[in-house]
């Protein structure tokens, strides 16, 4: 069974521009769990991906599988299983022939081929033309790409997409199999509720920087937390709760006591001898907790060390508009000489005495008035700039 290797991005940045797409990451993600990489789109996710797999080059930092760089591996297709693309598969092929090809370019064994398809479940279709296939047969055919070299680690894009309810489960149960064997499991999503029932360690990005990193009940403190209690004597409970000293509010169906654990609550009433009808642990829901984190409400000691300024302050590739000083325009007012048509009832006075030589200054009249024109369109261009 192959062994599970650390997965290490420290002081990861990559520029595209005057994009920062990821922005000083570091993080750890260790062999035997299944561990979830969230974040919003755009947040940094694949970018940070395609580096770990050699795809790309930092632009600082490093993204190392067991110590080594990708190009370092000595084999890489037998170390790390990688899909980000479920659509990069040719229409005309078989899903056997492109695993054939690529097991020959990676010398492993033509047999590899039919026991990868086999294991997700493609046995069946191995002759069909991958252009009849379902995306969610395509993120299968992914898998088994991944899993070709029989390798340690996997790191997967949205393995969930395009799967019906049936392969979704199967998904899940799948890559927590594969993580109990000792492998290193990296999946990326935006989706939470997937990644919640799937993953049992998160890596949270937003705007390129690590917000959060650990098991998924280490996201909010304990004191966030409450155990929901009530059982059929309720005086009998609340007395209880009270002689042992728990604050508790009264709710329509039973208490919520804050900050207390359900087994300690369980073992208040149990030595009261009272019977519970209801004890549940309720707190912050996922979906909460990660719009805090993303949006800078909420700061996890993970990753204070990881983000040296506040989440919120990213903004910077905005700070390129101080180059605003449009408003130049309204300076070109100053040339406002405009009232120079006024100064052409001088020349007035001149057809009073002939009448027939004065049409030449009506000409020369009419040569000022298109200079006076031709400065309004030198005005108005100006403004239009």
């Amino acid at each position: 069974m192959p062994d599970g290797q650390v997965l290490e991005f420290t002081g990861v940045t990559k520029r595209f521009g005057t994009v920062t797409a990821v922005d000083g990451f570091s993080a750890r993600v260790e062999p035997g769990v299944v561990t979830g990489f969230l974040g919003p789109n755009g947040a940094g996710k694949t970018t940070s991906l395609r580096i770990l797999l050699g795809l790309i080059s930092p632009s600082s930092g490093t993204a190392t599988i067991g110590g080594k760089r990708y190009a370092q591996l000595a084999q890489p297709l037998q170390t790390v299983g990688a899909a980000l693309e479920a659509s990069s598969f040719h229409p005309g092929r078989s899903a056997a022939n492109h695993l054939r090809v690529y097991a020959h370019a990676a010398g492993l064994p033509t047999s590899r081929v039919d026991e990868a398809l086999g294991t997700v479940g493609l046995a069946d279709v191995a002759g069909r033309k991958v252009g009849g296939f379902s995306l969610g047969m395509r993120q299968r055919l992914g898998l088994a790409y991944t899993l070709l070299g029989d390798p340690g680690v996997l790191v997967l894009d949205e393995p969930s997409n395009g799967l019906d309810p049936e392969g979704i489960r199967w998904m899940r149960g799948f890559l927590r199999e594969l993580a109990r064997q000792g492998r290193t499991v990296l999946v990326s999503s935006h989706l939470l509720a997937e990644i919640q029932q799937t993953a049992e360690a998160l890596l949270i990005i937003a705007r390129g920087r690590l917000v959060f990193q650990g098991r998924i009940d280490e996201l909010t403190a304990s004191d966030e937390y409450a155990a929901v209690v009530d059982a059929p004597d309720r005086a009998a409970l609340a007395a209880a709760l009270t002689d042992a000293g728990q604050d508790f509010e009264v709710l329509r169906t039973g208490f919520t006591v804050r900050g207390a654990d359900t087994a300690a609550v369980g073992a208040i009433a149990a030595a009261a001898g009272v019977a519970l009808s209801t004890l549940q642990r309720r707190g912050p829901a996922l979906e909460e907790v990660f719009l805090d984190l993303v949006n800078g409400v909420r700061v996890h000691a993970s990753a204070e060390g990881a983000a040296p300024p506040a989440v919120g302050v990213e903004p910077q590739p905005e700070a390129e508009p101080q180059v605003e000083p449009e408003p130049q325009p309204e300076a070109e007012p100053q040339v406002e000489p405009e009232p120079q048509p006024e100064a052409e009832p001088e020349v007035e006075p001149e057809p009073l005495a002939e009448p027939e030589p004065e049409p030449e200054p009506a000409t020369d009249a009419e040569a000022a008035t298109p200079d006076a024109d031709h400065t309004d369109d030198h005005h108005e261009g100006g403004e239009q700039r």
